[in-house]
């Protein structure tokens, strides 16, 4: 480590020891020991793993910045002293000048949480979420995930309260029948007070009963395998069946798509047909598709793929479930096919599966979920009604980069779930953290079941306790007020 530097030589008692390796930010009035309301850490002054010094960029702080994140263990671990328990916000100074990267944040050997560094032409700062520091001595890790960024810096806030939230009243859909509304209602009334628990798949929900006497209150279902180019290939499915059998013992349902590319799929050794949702397996061009409009071939498999889907979401209305829909996930990534060409292309998609499932089809059960965090992905508020992630992060945190995030993109009128997770999140980081996700939803097979996410232990901890809704607790939530 190295030594202490900056105004730590003004402060006395606690407020010395809580800045000791720090270089403070402090106000004061006449006569009074200075209030602590900021403490920036130079990275070259942490410890350092597979990481080295340098100085060759220009306009860092200190005496230079820390490069070498290329192996996977390669970090910067920060001892951060504290004369209390109290919750933080984080920024991380850094440069991107190698492109868009991302870091893992662990602290105290706990929770995962990454963080987007953008491509930047020079340091420049981004949130990095919330920290609750013990009392005593802390540390904090920068760990390498996708590698390759500087780091110049870090620093701690305090974090100051969360302000209510105002949430939009009524579903974007004027249509929307009663089972969607009385969802909607029911999900507003407990936001903030309680969280959903959520598994992906009926058979995996099962195993959680088995495992902590407790079944989700959500299950979540994909209708993949009902995509024509996959349907043509002798694909089947009981998604929809699975849905309504979870729907009927009095749980709540939700739906993602796979949508596997209508057309041009690769279907080779590396890419076979069934893998043709991801970019990697078809050429299938969505930004040229969508220009093309309706007069195009490849735009009318759009439409009939569009179409076989809401055979499936009629099925589900017609059985009375009212389902969180949750198309196009992850668009941002660019991994699936419907990202792949960047934001315009895929929120024109949006609008065209809005139009054509609400407009055309008239299904009017479904909740619009959103699953991308970048604003200038986000396709309004006129089309969602949740806001969603998909974080997948180790340590069963509190996901509170992500959940800010949604905050910001919603101007906190949306309410926000996290859709898809590795780790189930447990509840006091939760409540500590005051992230108030609407729901979790742990995937299944090498998650659900691999206690490197989600052990035995910490299951029955989160299904146990109080804040966490599970099936039993939420019967009689389709006539709730």
């Amino acid at each position: 480590m190295g030594t202490t530097t900056g105004i730590t030589n003004v402060l006395r008692g606690l407020a010395l020891a809580a800045l000791a390796t720090t270089r403070g930010v402090v106000s004061a009035k006449p006569c009074q020991v200075p209030v602590v309301t900021a403490m920036l850490f130079e990275a070259e002054d942490a410890l350092l793993t597979g990481t080295r010094v340098e100085t060759s960029l220009a306009g860092y702080t200190g005496s230079g910045y820390v490069a070498g994140f290329d192996e996977g263990t390669d970090k910067i671990t920060f001892s951060i002293p504290s004369n209390a328990t109290k919750l933080y916000d984080l920024t991380i100074r850094y440069a991107g000048i190698y492109g868009e990267k991302r870091t893992s944040v662990v602290l105290n050997s706990g929770a995962n949480t990454e963080v987007l560094f953008p491509a930047t032409e020079a340091f420049t700062s981004v949130s990095a979420g919330q920290v609750l520091l013990n009392e005593g001595t802390n540390t904090l890790e920068i760990v390498n995930n996708w590698g390759w960024y500087l780091v110049d810096s870090i620093t701690l806030t305090p974090a100051a309260p969360r302000a209510a939230h105002n949430i939009n009243t009524a579903l974007v859909n004027p249509a929307a029948d009663t089972t969607a509304q009385a969802l909607y209602r029911y999900l507003r009334s407990i936001y903030g007070k309680k969280i959903l628990s959520g598994q992906q798949d009926l058979s995996w929900a099962n195993y959680i009963a088995t495992q902590t006497g407790k079944t989700p209150a959500l299950v979540a279902v994909d209708l993949i395998d009902y995509s024509p180019s996959r349907v043509e290939r002798g694909t089947t499915s009981t998604a929809v069946e699975d849905a309504i059998t979870h729907h009927n013992r009095g749980g709540i349902v939700s739906v993602l798509w796979h949508w596997n590319a209508p057309t041009g799929l690769y279907d080779t050794e590396e890419n076979k047909w069934w893998s043709g949702f991801y970019t990697r397996a078809t050429d299938f061009d969505v930004a040229a598709t969508m220009a093309a409009g309706p007069t195009n071939a490849n735009y009318t498999l759009l439409i009939r793929d569009i179409d076989a889907i809401a055979v499936q979401l009629k099925r589900l209305r017609d059985a009375g479930v009212p389902v969180l829909w949750r198309p196009l996930h992850e668009a941002e990534g660019a991994w699936f096919w419907w990202g792949a060409k960047g934001p315009e292309a895929c929120k024109q998609l949006y609008g065209l599966l809005y139009e054509r499932l609400v407009g055309y089809h008239k299904l009017n059960n479904l909740v619009w979920v959103w699953n991308s965090i970048a604003a200038d992905w986000y396709p309004g508020d006129a089309t969602v009604d949740i806001l969603s992630a998909d974080v997948y992060a180790q340590g069963n945190g509190p996901m509170s980069v992500q959940y800010d995030q949604l905050i910001k993109l919603g101007v906190d009128k949306k309410l926000i779930a996290a859709a898809e997770v590795g780790a189930a999140p447990l509840p006091s980081q939760l409540q500590a953290y005051e992230t108030h996700w609407l729901w979790f939803c742990v995937w299944g097979d090498t998650f659900i079941n691999n206690a490197e996410w989600n052990s035995p232990a910490v299951l029955k901890e989160v299904y146990e306790h109080d804040y966490v809704l599970t099936l039993d607790e939420i019967q009689g939530w389709r006539t709730a007020s």
